[in-house]
């Protein structure tokens, strides 16, 4: 019996990581380029912090969050009407066989970071570690 090649939950394959980096690059570059056709979406500074693959590297989930964290939504919304575009650009800089469909999702790994330091202030939590 063959085995699938799809890991259950193993994590993302080297393979995938790699790809993802590249496609991460290739995005924040695009976007501090301003090379997207869009007004609205060039007034903002964006960062990527990470591009998810499946494991059949044809979606790329972008984890996006705009500078100073303010209006997270509409950049989300703001890429995602300019998503062929985006793809089109993204698929001219890489020679990869398949053009992965982009979904742009906002990146919450700030405020995750602000609610463990949060965490590690308490008094409790303090002593627990001291001890």
């Amino acid at each position: 019996m063959a085995k699938n090649n799809i890991p259950d939950g193993q994590g993302a394959s080297q393979r995938q990581l790699r790809v993802g980096e590249l496609i991460r690059r290739t995005l924040s570059e695009l976007l501090m380029r301003g090379e997207v056709h869009d007004p609205d979406l060039n007034r903002v500074s964006i960062t990527v912090g990470e591009v998810r693959m499946s494991p059949d590297l044809r979606i790329a989930t972008a984890y996006v969050c705009p500078l100073g964290g303010q209006g997270g939504e509409d950049v989300v919304a703001l890429l995602a009407r300019n998503k062929g575009e985006i793809r089109r650009l993204v698929n001219k800089q890489l020679t990869i066989k398949f053009s992965p469909d982009l979904r742009f999702r906002l990146d919450d790994t700030f405020d995750r970071l602000e609610d463990t330091r949060r965490m590690f202030a308490q008094d409790s939590v303090r002593r627990d570690l001291d001890e």
